[in-house]
């Protein structure tokens, strides 16, 4: 099966990676790390247009995150080669390059808190950044009150969030310049007993 192999590869590789809360010094880095990681991880499932067109509206720096303190980074050697975070707010997905205004709030008796913007750096791919990472948000989002957890994953993002125990909501395209579009995974999963 698919997600047991990645289970193992994971395995295999982990390392003991302590994410930290990103601060708005962090912003510089996480703009030179994103491109990096879409055009090495996501070249086997989009085109070169796709992910240039996504960089900035749907693959950039959300400092909404960053306020409300949601969002992590992994360091190594002094440098961040991993970043994702959560959000309470209403967005699935996208940068603040694209909202005008502060976000909605979602409220955790009803709504599903978002994994938003995980990015690793290709050098660290596959060695448990995102997944230390992932466990730093689901335990946040727990202790904000929230008891589901949703998320718009990039099509190589599918098997890590697959192996985490998020299943398929619907599949879907987002809308790019040019008529095109980058196909994407809506995902989710209960957080019920993780308290």
């Amino acid at each position: 099966m698919k997600s047991d192999k990645f289970n193992e590869e994971i395995a295999a590789s982990q390392e003991d990676w302590r994410p930290r809360l990103a601060r708005e010094t962090d912003v510089p880095a996480l703009e030179a790390l994103i491109p990096i990681s879409v055009r090495a991880l996501q070249a086997l499932h989009y085109s070169a247009a796709q992910m240039q067109a996504a960089l900035g509206p749907v693959f950039g720096v959300d400092r909404q995150l960053i306020r409300d303190r949601t969002y992590f980074v992994v360091e190594d050697g002094g440098g961040i080669v991993g970043c994702g975070g959560w959000s309470r707010r209403k967005s699935l997905y996208g940068s603040d390059s694209v909202r005008g205004e502060e976000d909605a709030a979602l409220d955790p008796r009803r709504d599903a808190a978002r994994l938003r913007a995980f990015f690793t750096h290709p050098k660290w791919a596959r060695r448990g950044v995102g997944r230390s990472i992932m466990a730093a948000c689901e335990a946040a989002i727990v202790e904000a009150g929230f008891r589901r957890v949703e998320i718009v994953a990039t099509l190589p993002g599918e098997a890590l969030y697959a192996s985490s125990g998020y299943g398929v909501a619907e599949r879907f395209e987002i809308p790019l310049a040019e008529d095109s579009t980058l196909p994407e995974v809506r995902m989710t999963k209960s957080l019920e007993g993780n308290e």
